[in-house]
């Protein structure tokens, strides 16, 4: 196993300085201070949370690669914090949102599918050494890793790494290439997030119903919500990690049964832990905002929930490295313009609907992310919306092997 060369490898450090990190940004993000406040007018704090660890690890303080922090967050906290921002949840108030939510997702499916081969064929056509190549180290083969992670998750670009095999060295550069490219991205859309009520003015969309359910949520918060006691938040603790845990163990009967049972699943994600996870989690989350623990939300479900929400942001920015663009300039062009070409059809799309941003965003990201960082997108916008993210990441761990399969049929068809 390689040693990590960073100055911080204990993660119990590490975690410390995330902490620090983030009382920062919200400290500054909350000051009086003219500076600061004219700050995050154009930045938005959550873009901190996120970019500042990139930093550090950039700069080798600390290591995004080796650190467990991320596996810890996504797989403890990440089932905990759907489960307390899905409590107070009316699911037939998300489903009233409209058709436009879920075109918008498939139009961000078709940018991927279609995007990896423009993206090959053009910048192969003026670098067509760095993009060719034969049997396992063909560029191809790698792209369609990409294409598996950006439209479903881990599990389907792992189906696609298990069906065109290539080598290992062309797999770590697709792997480096999907994680700051989607990063970059994230960025973008967390920025959007932010100005999200002057974009909608500009295109002139229809808000109404997410107002409405912000509005039920906000309302029902105004009307019941008290200063929580010890009692509360243990009860919120107790709810959380109690109904991850029962998500975690149902999961791990749930996926080695189906792998066992019908292998062929495993197109559809339906034999991976993670995704049962999430899955039981939001299921288990939307079936209790219908009992009496609703009123948890009263005494902070959903603010105890956005703060692990924030400790997985800060863990996912550890995994961007800004100078790796060095050492893999070609296929970073090619991942750039993959993405943009994603990105144009998105917008182009949101445009001709006069659809929210918030519909595009979460739609992208729900390809882009997965079920890891929709919900933190979907979140920026407003806590009580984080379940759209899941709800359609979900969705995309069932389209990403059709899709990036086919999209790696046609990269190989145009590969130079």
């Amino acid at each position: 196993m390689q040693t990590s060369t960073a100055m911080i490898t204990n993660d119990a450090v590490v975690l410390g300085l995330l902490a620090l990190i983030l009382g920062f940004v919200f400290h500054t993000s909350h000051s009086a201070n003219p500076f600061w406040q004219k700050f995050y007018r154009y930045v938005p704090s959550v873009l901190l949370c996120y970019f500042i660890p990139s930093l550090f690890n950039s700069f080798g303080i600390i290591d995004g690669e080796h650190s467990q922090l991320y596996q810890m967050a996504s797989r403890y906290l990440l089932p905990v914090c759907l489960v307390l921002l899905t409590l107070s949840v009316d699911f037939r108030a998300i489903l009233g949102l409209g058709p436009k939510a879920l075109v918008l997702f498939l139009t961000g499916t078709v940018g991927v599918v279609l995007g990896g081969p423009i993206a090959l064929a053009t910048v192969g056509h003026f670098f067509p050494e760095q993009l060719g190549g034969e049997g396992a180290d063909a560029a191809w083969r790698g792209m369609s890793t990409i294409a598996g992670s950006w439209i479903g998750g881990s599990a389907n670009q792992a189906a696609m790494k298990e069906v065109f095999q290539p080598s290992g060295e062309i797999f770590s550069v697709m792997i480096t290439v999907d994680v700051l490219v989607a990063n970059i991205w994230t960025a973008v859309l967390l920025w959007m997030a932010a100005n999200a009520a002057r974009l909608d003015k500009a295109n002139g969309a229809d808000t109404r119903a997410l107002e409405h359910l912000k509005g039920k949520i906000e309302k029902y918060q105004a009307e019941n919500s008290r200063n929580p006691s010890t009692n509360d938040l243990m009860m919120i603790i107790a709810v959380g990690f109690g109904v991850a845990g029962l998500s975690h163990w149902l999961a791990n009967i749930i996926a080695p049964w189906i792998e066992q049972h019908a292998p062929e699943l495993a197109m559809y994600s339906l034999t991976s832990t993670f995704f049962w996870i999430v899955v039981l989690a939001t299921t288990f989350g939307l079936l209790l905002s219908g009992t009496k623990l609703r009123h948890l939300e009263a005494t902070g479900a959903s603010k105890v929930g956005s703060v692990m929400v924030y400790i997985l942001v800060a863990t996912i920015g550890m995994h961007m490295d800004v100078t790796a663009i060095v050492d893999y300039p070609v296929m970073f062009l090619v991942g750039l313009v993959w993405i943009s070409i994603h990105a144009a059809l998105l917008l182009g799309m949101m445009k001709l609907l006069k659809a929210p941003v918030f519909y595009m965003a979460v739609g992208s990201q729900a390809n882009i992310g997965g079920a890891a960082s929709a919900p933190v997108v979907a979140a920026a916008f407003h806590p009580s919306l984080a379940p759209v993210g899941v709800l359609l990441a979900v969705l995309g761990y069932a389209l990403g092997t059709y899709g990036g399969y086919l999209s790696a049929l046609m990269m190989q068809a145009v590969a130079p």
